[in-house]
């Protein structure tokens, strides 16, 4: 290690700071994961910017496997930009948050249009593209380029709050974590450290029971020494989610197939297939107003029980109707509608929630 960065690198007493004992410690312990270079090496741009959209709320073992997809399938970006935005949709379909899939085309679209095709090597200039944020603005300058940015995820937060016995609640605490995140972020293997904090976050400074005695840090952890690590970061009261209701189209043509619509490219769920649906409001439709609503005026009856999904500001209940409508070219609503065999559902971009509502319809029409 060289002592350029004094205050991490090395302690006033000439002994490993925190910098040196965690990158020590990821040496060691870091996490093979399939978009991770080893300690020590530089990762690829294109595979930092997938994995960490990927990676947005959505846990690492749900991510792996659409991360290895998109790779075999689309291996640089700009084949992922030269894709229609449908296809990145559908091998998007189920890991959630579908704003991100829109924003990871437009980016690699952007990247591949840029000089020399290539993603540009700093934070400022990463921010600037389509999708990309603060975090993953500065993850992919530190893993991929080098530059000593701090990295700030939830496991960091987590991590910064208990060294530092941060007790303000987040998300007021945010901008008290990121100084402290950046202040202790050296020059030196400034990816490394990034990736270090994360796993450290990931794997021993854990949401519940941290496991402090394995962990670097632990001499000189504030909220351990005061016996509070375990509760923090502490979270202001969350507001309650409100529940919105709607009603589900199962309509068939009467030769196994059903029928499809995408929605419109802005907004929830934007650009996604879906089975036809009412309006979302505040309180359940009715049958009558369902069956008015309906994409063609057919006769369509009442599954028993409903389909219940979480958004991250709300709750949405919808009932499902039923019916059959035959030889009638689908247009819903000025916009033409696909039939689709319900064996092959699965090939389409449908979002968890029409999962759902196909799986809830195909279980009460089989009996």
């Amino acid at each position: 290690m060289i002592a350029a960065d004094a205050a991490v690198i090395v302690a006033a007493d000439g002994a490993p700071g925190p910098a040196a004992r965690l990158l020590a410690w990821y040496d060691a312990h870091a996490r093979a994961l399939p978009w991770r270079a080893r300690p020590g090496g530089r990762a690829d741009p294109y595979a930092v910017w997938l994995s960490e959209v990927m990676l947005q709320q959505t846990t690492v073992a749900a991510v792996k496997p659409y991360y290895e997809t998109f790779l075999r399938r689309w291996p640089t970006v700009q084949a992922l930009a030269a894709a229609p935005l449908g296809e990145v949709l559908t091998a998007w379909a189920g890991l959630g948050y579908y704003a991100r899939a829109r924003n990871l085309h437009a980016c690699a679209r952007a990247v591949a249009a840029g000089p020399g095709g290539r993603f540009p090597g700093t934070a400022a200039a990463l921010k600037r593209l389509p999708g990309i944020g603060d975090y993953t603005a500065a993850a992919i300058a530190a893993i991929a380029f080098g530059e000593p940015a701090a990295v700030v995820d939830a496991n960091v937060e987590r991590v910064m709050a208990r060294r530092y016995a941060v007790e303000e609640p987040l998300p007021g605490a945010k901008p008290r974590l990121r100084q402290l995140a950046g202040d202790l972020t050296p020059s030196v293997r400034p990816g490394d450290y990034a990736q270090a904090v994360m796993d450290l976050g990931a794997t021993v400074c854990t949401v519940r029971r941290p496991r402090c005695g394995v962990c670097p840090w632990s001499d000189g952890c504030a909220g351990r020494a005061a016996g509070i690590a375990g509760t923090l970061p502490r979270r202001a009261p969350r507001k309650a989610r409100p529940t919105r209701h709607g009603a589900a189209f199962w309509i068939d043509d009467g030769a196994g197939a059903v029928l499809l619509r995408r929605r419109p490219e802005r907004g929830l769920l934007g650009g996604m297939m879906e089975l036809p649906s009412t309006e979302w409001g505040d309180t359940p439709p009715g049958f009558a107003a369902a069956r008015a609503a309906a994409p063609f005026n057919a006769a369509v009856e009442a599954l028993p029980g409903l389909v219940r999904h979480t958004f991250t500001h709300f709750h949405l209940e919808l009932s499902v109707l039923a019916g059959r409508v035959d030889g009638i070219n689908p247009n819903i609503a000025g916009e033409p509608g696909i039939w689709v065999a319900v064996e092959r559902l699965g090939e389409q971009a449908l979002p968890s929630l029409m999962r759902k509502v196909a799986a809830h319809a195909l279980r009460h029409l089989a009996g």
